[in-house]
């Protein structure tokens, strides 16, 4: 939480100390020029100023809730983007600013005290509004980096916190601290995390699609480095280093770093020659130990009304000003008394929720609501009746079975039939609701009925620019080359696993156990790369690699059978004469699949249910330990369903490709990030078992698989065979 927490408590830390900086040399010269009564006017215009940059922080947070999964990576990399650069601005400004910042915002309130109420609020809350935006904006992309805003927040505040507190301890002349160095060091770190943000934001941007470099990776060391060590954790919170980086991010994050920090340190050294310069022309160099004194004139008075000594300490590059002349409290003015004089309350609420109420309304007009559309009718006999030209945007049309069958329900493009949406078994007399976004194009509603013929509605046009994302349908015939294909890929390993089985037999007659059990963990890893098939083997599946879930005896259950059962006895001492049986009956079992295999029905839509399956069955099973039977094999195992999963993809690329053309290069660098943490657990003939894992490799395997699970998500959509007649 820590390396989460940092980069926010330091840039709450010095944006807080800035803020507070300029609020304490306000209200020291109100205090000194004897106009007190026009404090409330500065605080007016912080509290305006606070409202507004958490009003900034909501409508980024909830903006980019509103948007699609690719746009929220677009929309936050931008903005990590616009974040380093206000930093950046932020740096180079303070580092400019720090000796005469109290000198101008005295000038300004002089100027402000001459005219109106209003010209004070607004210079206070120009002075920290600046502060606040920035302070929102670097703190959302922190929290977005990070996944999570507790450590964010958390590091935020007690930067914020402490900041306060200093402002208050050089308010009441109880601190002494050299602002420029303070601004000049943490200025370094700063320009080196936001290095990482940047880099951040880059790989936001790869992934929503706007750069290109997704998968073209300068480094992939996730294999090896344990990514739940703190030093991990502190190198990913602090400074966004990930295992895995592209060229991009690299190239990004090393460019930024040698020409800002190379610009920045080369400022420092030209201000220190400039101040060493002055400081010789003044006669005598400024002490070690140096403070600058903040809001204080050269007699030594401090803000906060206090006066006290000459002070003997000069700044360390600035030599002492001349005391400027004592500024005469403003002469009170007689004004009529106004009949009505306004509550005192109202201003300061007033700006405190007009920004509130601004990003509420922002936020509704970003997050728009599905515009509830027409009823449209659906039967057997006529589909889509109430239908008429919608706006673009997002709509919610009501779908009303007004038949007497079920019907699967689509909004198409009747030139291509594309699929924009669609409800799946809409019951007679039900009404639901079907979401879809509408752009410039051609739109019309095909209804299929469970007994009956398939029936169109009539075209409509939208006027607009083309963009809404449909699905091209997909055919059976369209499956059936891809079937052919893996169904010969499943027939070749069979005869495979036909001839080890018998070997695995084989050793086990002969009493040689050593050898079954290398002979069984390639027998079985040949059969698991098989997994999308396991569907179509029937009874043959439970036989030969069931597991004894279930079963009344559990392990020793006379139907426990298959690699399970062999697995068991060769890994608890089971002699060779018990397994031989086992042994005997898996060989035979093999031999009946490969013979009944091709006269098995294989449903080509089950491919596409593989693609996702295969692996899902992988978490859930052998990355838990659930199948291993003393063996320790289940990586073993899961590298085999990678194989598999790998296969099945391969027959399937030329659908994949012309639908989601960016999906399979997503896909392939998920599958050799996890096949490389599965080499890491493989050492020669020795798999790790999954429950010797440490927690982090562990927790690195899951978080590899669940991600590309994720990425196969949309396979099965993308290849469905819809209802058309």
């Amino acid at each position: 939480m820590w390396g989460d927490a940092f980069p926010s408590f330091l840039i709450g830390l010095r944006e807080g100390l800035e803020a507070g900086l300029i609020v304490s040399v306000l209200v020291a010269t109100l205090v000194r020029a004897g106009a007190r009564s026009r404090l409330p006017q500065v605080w007016t215009g912080v509290l305006a100023a606070i409202a507004l940059s958490l009003s900034f922080g909501a409508v980024l947070t909830f903006t980019a809730a509103s948007l699609s999964t690719t746009a929220q990576e677009a929309f936050g990399g931008t903005l990590s983007i616009v974040a380093v650069a206000f930093v950046t601005a932020m740096v180079f400004w303070m580092r400019r600013s720090a000796r005469s910042l109290a000198g101008e915002i005295k000038e300004k309130v002089t100027d402000a005290l001459a005219m109106g109420a209003g010209v004070l609020v607004l210079t206070s809350f120009l002075a920290v509004g600046r502060e606040g935006l920035e302070t929102a904006l670097f703190l959302w992309t922190t929290a977005r980096a990070a996944n999570e805003s507790a450590g964010p927040l958390t590091g935020a505040g007690i930067g914020l916190l402490l900041a306060g507190a200093l402002c208050w301890g050089l308010y009441r002349r109880v601190l002494r601290i050299n602002l420029t160095r303070f601004f000049t060091a943490t200025g370094v770190v700063l320009i080196v995390i936001a290095a990482g943000v940047l880099g951040y934001g880059l790989r936001d941007l790869q992934e929503g699609t706007v750069l290109p470099g997704g998968t073209a990776y300068a480094f992939d060391v996730s294999g090896s480095v344990d990514a739940g060590a703190w030093y991990s954790t502190l190198l990913q919170g602090v400074l966004n280093l990930t295992p895995a980086m592209t060229w991009v991010q690299v190239a990004g994050y090393v460019g930024y770093l040698a020409v800002v920090m190379t610009l920045f340190v080369r400022g420092v050294r030209g201000v220190r020659e400039q101040s060493g310069a002055a400081g010789a022309g003044a006669g005598a160099p400024a002490p070690a130990g140096a403070v600058q004194r903040v809001g204080s004139g050269a007699d030594g008075a401090v803000v906060g009304g206090k006066r006290a000594a000459a002070s003997p300490v000069a700044s360390p590059s600035v030599p002492p000003p001349a005391r400027p002349p004592a500024e005469p409290p403003p002469t009170p003015t007689t004004a009529p008394t106004p009949t009505h004089r306004l509550p005192a309350w109202l201003i300061p609420v007033a700006v405190v929720a007009g920004p509130a109420l601004l990003a509420g309304l922002v936020v509704a007009l970003a997050d728009p609501k599905p515009a509830v559309g027409e009823t449209v009718a659906v039967s057997e006999t006529a589909c889509g009746q109430g239908f008429t030209a919608p706006e673009p945007g997002r709509q919610d049309f009501l779908m009303h079975n007004t038949g007497n069958q079920t019907s699967e329900v689509y909004l198409i493009d009747p030139s291509s039939n594309a699929v924009y949406g669609e409800i799946e078994g809409l019951a007679p007399g039900t009404t639901r609701d079907l979401v879809a976004t509408v752009a410039g194009g051609t739109y019309a509603w095909r209804c299929v009925p469970a007994d009956g013929k398939a029936v169109t509605s009539k075209a409509v046009r939208v006027g607009g620019v083309a963009g809404a994302h449909a699905v091209v349908p997909v055919s059976e015939r369209d499956l059936a080359v891809p079937l052919k294909a893996y169904r010969a890929y499943v027939d070749r390993g069979l005869a495979t696993l036909v001839a080890q089985t018998g070997k695995l037999s084989d050793d086990i007659r002969a009493g040689h156990l050593g050898t079954a059990r290398a002979d069984w963990l390639t027998a079985h890893r040949t059969y698991a790369s098989l997994g999308a098939a396991y569907g179509t083997f029937e009874d043959f599946d439970q036989k030969i690699d069931g597991r004894p879930d279930g079963l009344p005896g559990g392990v020793h259950d006379k139907d426990f059978t298959g690699f399970l059962r062999i697995e068991y006895g060769l890994w608890h001492g089971e002699p060779a004469a018990g397994l031989k049986g086992v042994a005997q009956q898996l060989a035979e079992d093999s031999a009946g699949l490969r013979k009944a295999f091709p006269h098995q029905d294989f449903d080509s839509s089950d491919l596409p249910l593989r693609a996702h399956e295969i692996l899902e069955n992988t978490l859930q099973f052998e990355l838990t330990g659930d199948t291993d039977q003393g063996g320790g094999t289940g990586l073993a195992t899961a590298d085999a369903n990678l194989a598999g999963t790998r296969e099945l993809l391969s027959v399937l690329k030329p659908l994949l490709t012309t639908r989601a053309p960016r999906l399979l290069p997503t896909v392939d660098a998920d599958i050799a990030r996890l096949q490389k943490l599965l080499d890491s657990a493989h050492h020669g003939t020795v798999w790790t078992p999954v429950d010797r894992l440490d927690r982090a490799a562990k927790a690195r395997l899951d978080g590899a698989t669940g991600q590309l699970l994720e990425d196969l998500s949309p396979v099965p959509d993308l290849l469905e065979v819809r209802k058309s007649a």
